[in-house]
């Protein structure tokens, strides 16, 4: 049982929880109406299949990145940096993971489903934690694009193609990634440093990374207004942006003008919240104002 902890640590499950419920408001969006019995079971597959590619992506991450995770006090505890799991345990377990779970998306679900998973585990484990991890302090940014694929994974499973809205909702979780990640990057610059990584505030400092994020909240209160005005969503959804929006440049703007680790690390858990509850109104915002066949609320 121990054994089998630490290789579910490896899938980093909070993440993938993140992922995974990001992945379904795809999938519901894409359905008007309450699905259909055979589009619930597609649904269930299509998640089952992302869960088991995103713990391959955090496994493998966990095996590549083990030397810098043994230096920095956040991750030394992973059982890949503390030494409990060997490299081969992980990369075979990694492997795995992915191979069922594109056998999951191929069988039950669609090529196209399966070929974009694939392609955001390969953003994910080789591009972004290989590559531009430890080349350039714009990598979060670059690599942010690998996060934001859940929803439009969600929407391909359950339409067999790539619509604009899934695009919308890919462009806020895209904006969304650097003033989460650089918010956590900020109160854990001194752990960072000792790594060599090459994050923003290592490389620019503390006053370069809150401008950025500021700016980076201002882009993303913008991008959340899209499904109002593409017509996606109604007044619910609306009122829920606007709200948590102007909270979130809120944190922006107090961080930029008087920064502390303190405020820092209560924007980042504010971060999870903000998200978690937009792509929530969305979801409700679906059923009591959009989806045909329900008690409407007008």
């Amino acid at each position: 049982m121990h054994k089998l902890r630490q290789f579910h640590v490896l899938t980093k499950p909070r993440v993938i929880q993140l992922i995974v419920f990001c992945a379904l408001i795809g999938m519901v969006l894409a359905v008007p109406g309450v699905p259909a019995w055979w589009q619930v079971q597609t649904l269930l597959w299509a998640c089952l299949g992302i869960y088991l590619v995103a713990g391959a992506a955090a496994a493998f991450n966990c095996m590549v990145e083990k030397g810098l995770d043994a230096r920095m006090k956040r991750t030394a505890w992973r059982p890949t940096a503390a030494g409990e799991l060997g490299d081969a345990q992980a990369l075979w377990f990694s492997a795995i993971l992915c191979g069922a779970g594109m056998w999951v998306l191929h069988l039950f679900v669609n090529a196209l489903t399966m070929w974009l998973t694939l392609a955001t585990f390969v953003g994910y484990a080789v591009v972004y934690t290989v590559v531009l991890k430890p080349l350039t302090p714009q990598n979060i940014v670059i690599g942010g694009a690998s996060g934001a694929m859940p929803p439009v994974l969600g929407w391909a499973a359950m339409t067999g193609q790539v619509g604009t809205e899934a695009l919308i909702l890919f462009l806020i979780i895209f904006l969304w990634t650097p003033p989460h990640f650089w918010a956590l990057a900020l109160y854990r610059v001194d752990d960072y440093r000792k790594s060599g990584l090459p994050m923003l505030p290592v490389t620019h400092g503390h006053d370069f990374t809150c401008v950025q994020i500021f700016l980076y909240t201002l882009a993303l209160f913008a991008s959340t207004l899209l499904p109002f005005i593409y017509g996606m969503s109604s007044w619910l959804y609306l009122a829920t942006a606007l709200l948590l929006g102007l909270r979130f440049c809120w944190y922006g703007w107090r961080l930029m003008r008087a920064y502390s680790d303190g405020f820092s690390r209560e924007m980042f858990r504010f971060s999870i919240v903000y998200l978690s509850g937009l792509f929530a109104a969305l979801l409700l915002d679906h059923y009591l104002f959009q989806a045909p066949g329900l008690m409407v609320i007008r």
